[in-house]
């Protein structure tokens, strides 16, 4: 990592951590990488930023260690930027402001594993239908068939669950997906679970409750903000907040189901989305 160029508050990580990423375009920048934007030129029709502003940003990012560069072609020379484990670490950051806007800026203040329809959080949801998964390190939501039902929970056993909206319902979406799958398989779909739970605990509720279908976990943020999924913060813990993708297998999102009020409604709604695609 590359030294810091300021001197006060040496001994204050969130003044060292402000020096390397406490931008307004560096931070952008942190988060268009996170969702697949690797090229220079992606990135300045993306950000509508100027050369010299985005060229800065980038070098700096690289100095420090939290973006890798790339070569993807040798004749003319040109790079591309990913996140370095440094970068990948810096997520949680990019999850934390959004939250605090969803809720505070966006919201009325109050926490919840939903939101109202037609909010700017799901208008932002339900805009990345015709946008594509990009490749994440630590995690494969897609799988090989036709289809993929992606559903984002905010996590089974979750503490005053009932008093958080939309909170409610874990086990149950679950298992009903579990009760259905072989109707989701009859039109070429899988399906996959995804939540911040820990890996561990997710295969001990899976063989708890047979399910037959992959349990993902993000517990670090890749797919949360490489889609700019909403999150809440509840017992310590960052939680995806409950949605449906149904994604094809050109990794491009082709419905999107949020709010969700009902659970069990939801698997019915994912079903007739498969339904429908599958023609």
């Amino acid at each position: 990592m590359g030294a810091r160029t300021r001197t006060v508050d040496v001994t204050c990580a969130i003044a060292q951590a402000l020096d390397v990423v406490g931008d307004w375009w560096s931070l952008l920048v942190l988060r268009d990488v996170a969702r697949g934007l690797h090229r220079f030129e992606e990135l300045r029709t993306e950000l509508s930023v100027s050369r010299k502003v985005l060229t800065e940003r980038l070098r700096k990012l690289v100095d420090h260690g939290v973006l890798e560069r790339r070569r993807y072609s040798e004749h003319p020379p040109r790079y591309e930027y990913v996140l370095t484990p440094l970068g990948r670490g810096a997520l949680p950051i990019l999850a934390a402001l959004q939250d605090w806007g969803d809720r505070w800026l966006l919201g009325d203040g109050t926490i919840a594993a939903t939101t109202a329809p037609g909010s700017a959080e799901a208008q932002r949801v339900h805009g990345l239908i015709g946008t594509r998964i990009p490749a994440l390190a630590h995690l494969e939501p897609v799988a090989p068939q036709r289809f993929t039902v992606l559903y984002c929970y905010p996590g089974t056993q979750l503490p005053d669950a009932d008093q958080i909206p939309g909170g409610a319902g874990c086990t149950l979406e679950s298992c009903t997906y579990r009760d259905r799958l072989a109707e989701f398989a009859a039109y070429g779909a899988a399906v996959r679970g995804v939540s911040t739970q820990r890996s561990a605990e997710l295969a001990a509720f899976a063989a708890a409750q047979r399910i037959q279908f992959p349990l993902l976990s993000d517990a670090n943020l890749e797919l949360a903000m490489a889609l700019r999924l909403p999150t809440f913060r509840a017992a310590g813990t960052v939680r995806l907040k409950r949605l449906t993708l149904v994604v094809d297998a050109d990794r491009t999102v082709r419905r999107v189901l949020y709010p969700v009020p009902d659970v069990t409604g939801s698997v019915a709604d994912a079903l007739r989305l498969v339904r429908d695609l599958a023609g």
